[in-house]
């Protein structure tokens, strides 16, 4: 008896399978196997007359079903998967234990159409005893976790492709919405206008060194005649201003300089003392969200990078199930836990009694158990064999899941009173009782031992009478700082505290909101760009519902309550879609009212210019002239000068250089949105005949651009001829990234090569570019470097090299011209050449072998293929009918 076991990605196929009899077979899915169609092209012909079909792959006038369709990438997946059943006398699905698991496993009993005993499989951790006890319990499908999580896929795409056409109408292309995705980009837009309408205040006080007993401490001022100092903590943070009713002085710099020069040699007393004992206890385990912040904040890690190493390590079985919202251990992990500190640390670091934690999240749900070390005994991280990322984040989740178990740490405040003249002074001190868990683990910090010492602050031991002198008295300054920015970490904590989204999202949502313009990075912050700005504005004043945070957490609820039955799915559809306020008719009147010209419009309220939103990028526009706004200015950063500077430096450009020697048209020195660059002539009446342009190299000074520099800057693009093999055209020219060869070979598409001495862009020959076009891009630097991230071997056909590279939108497979994308849940380090072969066939990279006979059989086999393939076409896609029509597909259960 032979048993089909099914799971997302090989390297789970892998780890699973060395737990497992002989006689059970493990596939991989690769992710989801069906899904709404991404594009029109995917739309099968019997549906493609259907117009709700190419505008979302909902009918939503027929029970809102969804059109399934099986992605072109996992049709040979499918067809494998099918093959594979023939053979087996039992399905096994076992998928991931959360609702995308859930809902993978139910399109696979779909699709599969098992005439076998199938069950459903699910685990925590990917050890033997898990699995075989996984095997021992096998379920069925939860259907109402498929309605939930099938409702919040139609959610999600009536709400992005309904909302994000508009946005491209009104403000630009490229843009997107999404139900928490614009709920988070608003987040980040109110937190900067918070920061732009702070005002920041000024503050003084004064700081003292002082000495007892040859020991040194420092003192600051909290009172002058018995009223208290201003302190930051004594202003708003979010505007900067004084908080109504404190009765505070606020000392200015000649108060508190005059403060400090009566103080000079004075006597000073110790007026009293304070100890305050205090107790810290360990935080919980990881959930995914907690998880993210504290990689973010000690690793450095994004969110998506943070979920990507966690993937592996639960796929090669490190660690426990990283989607989950629970804090709490099994009673399996208390044991190990506890093993690991009495043998590293010893039974007075132990907690007298386990610890067992509740989950204070809303909505929390999902899997059952924290994010933890696998198994019945934690491997230390030295014991692992792991390296970098893996290394570093197991090492994280180890110490945490560790600590969890240990002894509070005890501490000691302290707290001497000074008095000299009319001020009163406070010096404060921190003693370490005893450490406890934080030998082991120290939130926010990535050295224990450390943070201890940081922790600790020594006094000298004093009494009240006492009199230390004072060494030196300095009068500090202080400014009020704006609120702070969200970091990936604070804006991850942020939606979950608000029960906004689920935090298995959070990593693809903060990416795409990078990826589409909404925010950059600088400095671990996310910073909202001016789009982010008009497009907040926009769904904020049409659509207020959908960046309400509070309308998104009962949302959120909502969906919750489907997946326990508590709440029927389809009539919250309708109301949500067809509704009076529902997302239908607001969309439509969005068409219809909303003026363009005003989206694409911001208004900052200390700024008389107009920033609106150009098909180039942000622009300034005032009555005193327009200017582009340089890639990389945020909207932070625009103050009335930097307006005032933007337009007089657009005025003072374009500097006339002369005139072209040859031609007699005028060049100009222009500063454009990506940088100077030199133009030959004027913008004539036709807007679509541009003038020619020449980027000025990011070496040289805009200044020192003479006319000559000029003339030979505008030989680019310079044609070097054909490539004498493909006859595609070959040129030179300089941009944003640098000099660089261009080899257009029309249909085929375009290849771009980084030039570096000695190579120049107005010498290099015909016969040069084709050699540098000869040589593998990742031999190449600057820009066109692509170092492979792992290379697999050579291809059995052509023995040609196949790769896995990092590129802008994740990591993808390299054979050739072909390029194929890693699959869900699969890893650089994981996936097999196996895999590899079939996911490049997958996109049409079938490769002719070497030998005419090898090839004549290849060309059969493409052709036969082909001929598959049509006829496969019309029956991979059904119409998939929604729940309260469809009866589900009945298999046998064992």
């Amino acid at each position: 008896m032979s048993t089909l076991v099914i799971v997302e990605s090989p390297t789970k196929a892998r780890t699973i399978g060395k737990f497992l009899p002989s006689s059970y077979v493990v596939k991989a899915s690769m992710g989801h196997v069906r899904d709404l169609p991404p594009s029109a092209d995917e739309i099968p012909p019997e549906y493609k007359s259907q117009k709700w079909a190419k505008d979302l792959g909902i009918d939503v006038e027929n029970g809102f079903a969804p059109l399934y369709i099986i992605p072109k990438d996992k049709r040979k997946i499918v067809q494998e998967l099918k093959t594979a059943l023939k053979d087996a006398d039992e399905l096994i699905l076992a998928t991931d234990e959360d609702r995308e698991g859930e809902s993978i496993s139910w399109h696979l009993l779909q699709l599969l159409n098992p005439k076998v005993p199938t069950k459903r499989m699910v685990f925590h951790e990917i050890t033997k005893e898990a699995i075989q006890k996984a095997l021992k319990n096998c379920r069925n499908i939860d259907e109402q976790i498929v309605h939930a999580q099938e409702t919040r896929r139609i959610l999600d795409r009536l709400v992005g492709y309904r909302l994000s056409p508009l946005l491209w109408k009104m403000i630009g292309g490229k843009l997107s919405a999404g139900r928490v995705q614009s709920v988070a980009v608003r987040l980040l837009v109110m937190k900067e206008r918070q920061r732009r309408a702070f005002k920041s205040a000024e503050y003084w006080d004064l700081k003292a060194l002082l000495v007892h007993n040859k020991l040194d401490f420092d003192s600051k001022l909290v009172t002058v005649d018995g009223t208290k100092i201003a302190t930051g903590a004594d202003f708003d943070p979010n505007t900067g201003n004084l908080l109504p009713g404190k009765k505070v002085r606020v000392l200015n710099g000649s108060d508190a300089n005059a403060l400090k020069d009566s103080l000079q040699d004075k006597t000073w007393t110790v007026t009293g003392l304070e100890e305050k004992p205090v107790t810290r206890k360990p935080a919980p385990p990881f959930t995914t969200s907690t998880l993210q912040q504290e990689a973010n904040r000690k690793l450095r890690l994004s969110a998506k990078r943070t979920m990507q190493v966690a993937q592996s390590l639960y796929e090669e079985g490190y660690i426990t199930y990283m989607r989950t919202d629970s804090v709490n251990l099994s009673e399996q992990a208390i044991e190990a836990a506890r093993a690991c500190v009495l043998n590293m640390y010893g039974q007075e670091y132990l907690s007298p009694k386990p610890r067992q934690y509740s989950t204070k999240a809303k909505g929390a749900q999902e899997a059952h158990e924290a994010i933890r070390p696998a198994g019945s005994s934690f491997r230390t991280p030295k014991a692992t064999g792991l390296s970098d990322e893996k290394l570093k984040l197991y090492d994280l989740i180890w110490k945490r899941t560790v600590a969890s178990q240990m002894a509070d740490a005890r501490q000691t405040q302290l707290s001497v009173d000074l008095q000299v003249e009319n001020a009163g002074f406070r010096s404060s001190g921190k003693r370490i009782d005893f450490p406890g868990y934080l030998r082991a683990y120290v939130e926010g910090s990535d050295d224990p031992n450390a943070a201890i010492e940081d922790q600790e602050i020594i006094l000298p031991a004093l009494v009240k009478g006492d009199r230390p002198d004072c060494k030196k008295l300095d009068a500090i300054d202080h400014f009020t700082q704006p609120p702070a920015r969200y970091t990936e970490a604070s804006l991850v904590k942020m939606l979950e505290s608000e029960g906004i989204g689920r935090p298995s999202t959070y990593a693809s949502i903060i990416s795409t909101i990078i990826d589409r313009g909404y925010a950059q990075t600088q400095s671990n912050a996310l910073v909202p760009t001016f789009t982010a700005f008009a497009v907040t504005a926009l769904l904020e004043k049409h659509f207020q519902d959908l960046v309400d945070p509070h309308f998104t957490a009962r949302m959120e609820q909502s969906l919750d309550d489907i997946s326990t039955g508590a709440t029927q799915w389809l009539p919250y559809l309708e109301k949500f879609y067809f509704g009076d306020t529902g997302l239908d008719n607001l969309v439509k009147q969005g068409f219809d009212n909303i003026d363009g010209k005003l989206a694409r419009t911001i208004e900052f309220d200390n700024i008389e210019a107009k920033i609106r939103i150009g098909k180039f990028g942000p622009y300034i526009e005032s009555e005193f002239g327009n200017a582009s706004i340089p890639e990389g200015l945020t909207p932070a950063d625009l103050a009335p000068e930097t307006v005032e500077m933007l337009i007089e430096k657009k005025k003072s450009t374009p500097d006339i250089l002369g005139h072209h020697p040859e031609t007699g048209e005028p060049i100009y020195s222009k500063e454009g949105r990506y940088g100077p660059y030199v133009q030959l002539g004027d913008q004539g009446e036709d807007p679509k005949i541009k003038p020619r342009i020449s980027s000025i190299p990011k070496e040289m000074n805009p200044a020192d651009v003479t006319l000559e520099i000029a003339v030979e800057l505008l030989k680019l693009p310079r044609s070097l001829g054909v490539h004498p093999e493909t006859g595609g055209k070959l040129q030179t020219n300089v941009g944003r990234f640098g000099p660089y060869i261009l080899y257009d070979r029309g249909k085929e598409g375009k290849e771009y090569r980084s030039l570096k001495a000695p190579d120049d862009v107005y010498t290099v020959t015909l016969e040069r570019a084709v050699a540098i076009l000869a040589e593998p891009k990742a031999v190449r630097g600057a820009r066109g470097k692509k170092e492979p991230l792992r290379t697999l071997g050579n291809h059995p056909n052509d023995n040609e090299p196949i790769a896995i590279y990092a590129g802008p939108y994740g990591n993808y497979i390299k054979h050739g011209k072909t390029n194929a994308g890693l699959p869900e849940g699969e890893t650089v380090e994981g996936i097999s050449m196996e895999t590899a072969l079939s996911l490049l066939v997958a996109k049409g990279g079938a490769v002719k072998k070497t030998t005419a006979k090898k090839t004549t059989a290849t060309a059969k086999k493409t052709t036969a293929t082909k001929a598959k393939t049509t006829n496969t076409k019309k029956t991979t896609a059904s119409k998939t009918i929604t729940a309260a029509k469809k009866t589900t597909t009945k298999s046998k259960t064992s």
